[in-house]
């Protein structure tokens, strides 16, 4: 098989996960892919997913913003962009991994493209996260296909009551792994991600991990005095930082563990 890639593939490549789920998704379908994306690659693990509108995008923008890999798995040849909004993250991904396709130039996407898409991403694969999907998502033909490799299958639980988690429902019914975190998925290859090698939480340590915080993090940690608990609102009026700005930047000091929300939307600092 012929790949054509754009960017890197390396030898970290080696332990990649992958990350996929429906098309059209809820905001808690969003947000969860993008924190578990975040996560995994904090810790070196490569995401891989379909490039696709979505939980894709999501997973992809999650290991992006944990300055770690990921790789994009297209439908169509490489030198086509699909969906066209995506162009900016495919350059982003391939700076930060690699893009590639087995479909030669200028073959579009197809119902046929698809399904051989995912039986790359699950082959490449030690395990496949379904993040939220219906029960005719795509992205439980790319579970099927990780079961026939004999892959993990990794699913995350949503409402009852929510078409968007049916399909995570059953796969959970017919043995998939229920999926809460990060954790969940390191702790099934622990020979390759041992606890010893991943950063401990404050709680565990007893003081904040050291790290460098951007700009506009620096803003929302400062505007959260110790003790404090804002909301949202509360905090872009501390800051400065439009609101767009801040729920991304809240999103990531979550990630480095430096703020954690309570009930009620309030942050405050990680003591």
């Amino acid at each position: 098989m012929v790949l054509y890639v754009k960017g890197e593939l390396t030898a970290k490549d080696k332990n990649c996960v992958a990350m996929v789920g429906s098309r059209q998704t809820t905001h808690y379908g969003l947000e969860t892919a993008r924190k578990l994306a975040y996560q995994l690659a904090y810790v070196g693990v490569t995401v891989v997913s379909g490039g696709a509108r979505g939980i894709d995008t999501a997973a992809h923008q999650g290991a992006l913003s944990a300055k770690g890999r990921t790789i994009a798995v297209l439908g169509t040849g490489i030198n086509l962009i699909f969906p066209p909004e995506n162009a900016e993250l495919f350059e982003r991904i391939a700076a930060n991994g690699a893009v590639l396709t087995q479909f030669p130039f200028n073959r579009p996407a197809d119902k046929q493209s698809f399904p051989i898409r995912n039986r790359i991403v699950a082959g490449m694969t030690l395990g496949t996260v379904v993040v939220e999907a219906n029960l005719s998502s795509g992205a439980l033909i790319t579970a099927n296909f990780a079961t026939e490799y004999g892959r993990q299958i990794f699913a995350v639980p949503g409402r009852i009551d929510s078409p968007r988690s049916k399909g995570c429902h059953e796969l959970i019914k017919k043995g998939a792994k229920l999926c809460e975190g990060a954790e969940d998925v390191l702790s099934e290859f622990e020979y390759l991600f041992p606890a010893s090698n991943r950063p401990a939480a404050p709680n565990e340590t007893g003081v904040l991990p050291a790290l460098e915080l951007s700009p506009n993090e620096q803003k929302v940690f400062d505007a959260l005095k110790p003790d404090d608990e804002l909301t949202t609102d509360e905090i872009i009026r501390a800051s400065g930082l439009p609101s767009s700005a801040v729920s991304v930047t809240l999103f990531g000091l979550e990630m480095k563990r430096v703020v954690r929300q309570l009930p009620g939307k309030l942050f405050v600092r990680n003591q």
